[in-house]
């Protein structure tokens, strides 16, 4: 059975291949194709009006192949991989060699690498020492606080809860990222779960754009239902607190022009014109995985969605703004082991950057797309080029059983495809067959060397992609935190705000007193 197999799998392969093109005529093209773009590339010197940093959660350069593979096969190109400037960002936090999303967005949002697990503190302050993460030295200010500071407006957009790693740095100090509800706190704690900082303290209630998930988190004794069930790994509200209502009553109490959505329906009826300062809370926990999203009116919207109507609501200030948008499920798959669900997710903020390109202008905003960490995620074998990137790769000499062209060096207990047979007192080991499953489904859990609760995050350098004023800065290999000082640089934020106009002043009082001169 197993030979039959690879033998359809192989000539169903060659017939592929066949139909690609590989004379030397077409490599010569795409070849000089790529020449002639790269001689067309210029510096944009302009200031950044606008920013959207886009964050693939877990999308190492493995997870960008695939999707790339995915979506139109190995010549493709992806909307950002076109984008002319291309560097590496080393990802190990300040204590650890394979770090955390809490730590990694923290150094990309505040300019500072820190401790595993903490957000917005330096690394003075210990996983869990509250004390020490109320010292207002020890606090860092993130890109969107600093954007405010110059008059612009900021927001953040994910599809995970709006108090987890990656988004709280944004607006939040903690000592623990799991801090996010009050239910999770330490007894006598003196320090501010993540979600009402979120509501009531700045920047996070200046944010004129929050949409993601976790309810759960804001909104005391929630409850579940078949289609939005609690999260078991999210923080359960229970202190009486609503802090939706709360978010409602600030901003009308401050005569804001605020609007609060939690399913399509919502978000597509919004009127732009009329909202200044939108919340979208679309689930209790994380957003539903893209391929099981519903879609009507009652439903979530998609991560593109999401995207476009932080924009418009953001455009509207003429000073320009900073976005952060969190592709987050890719690093939920991926801890799960099921590569198609990451790679489909990955594929999804591929489409979210194409929809932020085309509601901005190249010559004034500054679009990134990078990750915070890589995965341990595997291409595999020599598959033939123009196969299933989710199929079976080759056959083992060593075992005479398949093996799928993507694995992991480290998976949860679903991903152990190996089991222990013992025939005429003899032990084996045996692997199960990938030919015999349903490798192309989304729930599939491709193979791991080693067995864990969860697959843990890769310690690899990931890729980060821009185009915009400045993008040039990203050039080389950096350090993960360079990305806030690049950021900051670019969009005249920060230790740069209103660099460019005292430069000016300068120069017309230089002017000014040389006239002076020679007149008098």
């Amino acid at each position: 059975m197993w030979l039959f197999s690879v033998v359809l799998t192989l000539a169903v392969a060659s017939q592929v291949v066949l139909c690609l093109q590989t004379d030397q005529e077409y490599w010569k093209r795409l070849a000089k194709e790529e020449l002639e773009e790269a001689l067309q590339v210029k510096w944009n010197l302009g200031t950044a009006r606008n920013v959207i940093l886009f964050v693939g959660d877990g999308m190492g350069p493995n997870t960008v192949t695939a999707t790339r593979i995915y979506k139109g096969g190995e010549s493709h190109r992806l909307a950002y991989e076109k984008f002319p400037h291309v560097g590496l960002l080393k990802t190990y936090s300040a204590t650890k060699m394979v770090p955390d999303s809490a730590s990694t967005a923290t150094a990309m949002f505040t300019g500072v690498k820190v401790n595993q697990e903490t957000i917005g503190v330096d690394a003075t302050v210990q996983k869990t020492d509250c004390e020490a993460s109320l010292r207002p030295e020890a606090r860092l200010k993130s890109l969107a606080g600093f954007a405010l500071e110059a008059g612009k407006s900021a927001g953040l957009v994910t599809t995970m809860r709006v108090t987890h790693a990656t988004p709280s740095p944004i607006y939040a100090h903690t000592a623990h990222r799991s801090w996010e509800c009050e239910a999770a706190m330490p007894a006598g704690s003196t320090c501010k779960d993540i979600a009402r900082q979120m509501v009531e303290d700045w920047p996070g209630k200046d944010l004129q754009v929050i949409m993601g998930g976790g309810r759960q988190g804001l909104v005391s004794n929630a409850t579940g239902t078949e289609s939005d069930p609690l999260n078991a790994w999210g923080c359960l509200r229970q202190d009486g607190r609503n802090l939706i209502e709360d978010y409602k009553t600030d901003k009308r109490n401050r005569g804001l022009n605020s609007s609060v959505v939690s399913n399509n329906k919502e978000l597509q009826d919004l009127d732009i014109e009329n909202t200044d300062y939108l919340l979208g809370i679309f689930a209790n926990g994380h957003l539903r995985y893209e391929h099981e999203r519903d879609a009507g009116p009652e439903g979530s919207p998609s991560i593109s969605q999401m995207t476009e109507a932080a924009i418009k609501v953001l455009r509207k200030n003429k000073k320009g703004f900073f976005l952060m948008v969190e592709g987050g499920n890719i690093d939920m798959a991926h801890h799960r082991g099921q590569a198609k669900k990451a790679i489909n997710e990955s594929a999804a903020m591929e489409d979210a950057v194409q929809v932020a390109m085309n509601l901005t202008d190249e010559k004034d905003t500054l679009i990134i797309v990078t990750s915070d960490h890589t995965h341990t995620l595997n291409i595999n074998g020599y598959p033939l080029r123009g196969t299933n990137i989710f199929g079976i790769a080759s056959v083992s000499p060593h075992d005479l059983l398949n093996y799928t062209t993507l694995s992991y060096s480290t998976g949860g207990p679903g991903s152990f495809h190996y089991y222990v047979t013992t025939e005429n007192n003899e032990t084996k080991v045996t692997r199960r067959d990938p030919s015999q499953e349903d490798i192309d489904s989304f729930d599939y859990e491709q193979i791991a060397a080693i067995t864990l609760d969860e697959n843990s995050h890769g310690g690899g350098d990931v890729a980060i992609y821009a185009r915009g004023p400045y993008a040039h800065l990203f050039h080389n290999v950096h350090e993960q935190h360079y990305v806030f000082h690049a950021v900051s640089y670019a969009a005249k934020i920060g230790a740069y705000y209103n660099k460019s106009s005292s430069n000016v002043a300068s120069t017309i009082l230089c002017l000014v007193l040389l006239l002076y001169c020679i007149f008098s």
